[in-house]
């Protein structure tokens, strides 16, 4: 079978998708932005240098009277310098020689007239050239008694970038880069740390499903109980705990089945024998016994086989509108004799008003109250009392409560009274009990009828086992 990539590192490659995402889509973001704002930052800071040197060119044109031999001012030397700080373009500058100084480098200077043709140029490449309207929008206006005679624009334009603002932007994308780096590294230690703690449940568990697969018993994993791993972890601690209480109830079932047919063979082959050898003589005396252990064993077969068919949903039923007071009626009388031997008083309680019919089996619910009632006798002592009491309700239900005023059962048997072959006697002598299938018969036929059965009990203080039926629409 071939194996694919382990679990934590598909994890860890979806994080890395995230963390690539996220970091890079941040860092372009962040470009983005810090470009556009670093330059609308120089545009106003450009236009504000223009603005501020707009008046002496404006002194220039007024005296001069036109744009003649402005480049001669321009390239002078003698402009004045904007003072340090002002809306941070100046700040950090040196003043030194009467220039527009920034830092080593100068500022360009550039003058067109009033129809946008360049007459002058610090740089020398735009002179004569006719500047475009993005770039007027970016001048200061030269004005002369109110009329615009020029545009003055300082700083790089025409898409050009200053040598410091280009070495600013480089610096950006260094520190953006290094940033998304040290970010993305972070996270990725993270994200390894997270994959190995979030998977390391699911290998434990994995590990010990295959295990428990191989037949190993006894496994548990450690969970803190919190979150869907925890709950996974706690589904299959239970799980475990399940299998092996089912197989120690195999195990069980097998020495039960065992036991139950130990007795009868044992009698059967006993009789037989001392047929065999003549110290018996067949009559109808030596020949009963074995009969009698015949049909104890044919009816021990056919429960077991009902069982198996009940307990895998394909028991057949054959159901019908019955009076559920009537069949009472009818499993107490078959009961009254077995009842008077011993002087146990048998009651039937009704409800004033009359019950409604159930949509049953009458044999399959019959055996059910038959099995409930012969386990009351079994445990009820003389000139005891026990009580069927039947109810409508709640619900399209009919209540059956079976009472009685025995022994009761121990907290430690009322767990598994319904289960199979289980009986608080361990010595399992007969004259104890039948063979500890009738009270997961009478389960099975219950439930097969859509209802349900409790046994509630207070040692010293007898058993209650209370049982619903569907009415009959």
């Amino acid at each position: 079978m071939r194996r694919g990539l382990p679990f934590w590192l598909k994890l860890l490659g979806a994080f890395l998708a995230v963390i690539v995402v996220a970091v890079g889509g941040v860092a372009i973001l962040a470009n983005r932005s810090a470009r556009s704002e670093f330059g609308n930052y120089l545009a106003q800071g450009r236009l504000f240098q223009a603005q501020a040197l707009a008046p002496t060119f404006a002194d220039y044109y007024q005296k001069q009277g036109s744009w003649q031999d402005v480049d001669e001012l321009v390239n002078s030397g003698t402009l004045p310098i904007m003072p340090g700080g002002e809306r941070g373009m100046g700040a950090g500058r040196q003043h030194g020689p009467p220039s527009i100084a920034m830092g080593m480098q100068m500022w360009r200077i550039v003058v067109a007239d009033s129809t946008g043709q360049v007459v002058a140029d610090s740089g020398g490449s735009l002179l004569g050239k006719q500047l475009g309207a993005g770039d007027i929008k970016q001048a200061a206006s030269i004005k002369v008694n109110g009329e615009v005679q020029g545009y003055l624009l300082v700083g790089a334009f025409q898409n050009q970038t200053d040598p410091l603002e280009a070495d600013f932007l480089h610096n950006l994308n260094q520190m953006l880069l290094l940033s998304a780096l040290a970010a993305g590294g972070a996270a990725l230690v993270l994200a390894v740390l997270l994959s190995r703690g979030l998977t390391g449940p699911l290998r434990a568990l994995a590990a010990a499903a295959g295990q428990l697969a191989a037949g190993k018993r006894g496994l548990r994993v450690e969970t803190d109980g919190r979150g869907e791993i925890g709950v996974l972890g706690q589904s299959f601690n239970a799980m475990a705990e399940s299998l092996e209480s089912q197989e120690a109830l195999r195990r069980q079932l097998i020495a039960d089945i065992a036991h139950e047919l130990r007795t009868p063979l044992a009698v059967i082959r006993g009789n037989l024998e001392a047929l065999l050898d003549g110290i018996y003589k067949p009559s109808t005396e030596t020949i009963a016994p074995i009969h009698e252990e015949t049909l104890l064993l044919a009816r021990l077969v056919d429960e077991l086989r009902d069982l198996s068919l009940a307990e895998a949903g394909q028991l057949p039923l054959h159901t019908e509108p019955t009076n559920p007071a009537d069949l009472a009626r009818g499993v107490l009388s078959g009961l009254a004799a077995q009842a008077n031997e011993r002087a146990i008083q048998l009651e039937l309680s009704l409800p004033a008003r009359q019950l409604p019919l159930v949509e049953v089996d009458p044999g399959r619910i019959r055996q059910v109250l038959g099995n409930l009632l012969s386990n009351a006798l079994r445990y009820t002592p003389q000139r005891g009392r026990i009580e069927v009491a039947l109810q409508a309700g709640p619900g399209e239900w009919v209540t059956v409560r079976v009472s009685d005023n025995g022994p009761g059962i121990s907290a430690e048997d009322l767990p598994h009274v319904f289960d199979r072959f289980y009986r608080g006697d361990r010595s399992r002598a007969r004259d104890s009990g039948g063979a500890g299938l009738g009270l997961a018969i009478a389960r099975q036929w219950v439930q097969a009828h859509g209802g349900s059965i409790q046994v509630e009990s207070t040692p010293g203080q007898g058993a209650t086992f209370t049982f619903t039926l569907p009415v009959s629409k």
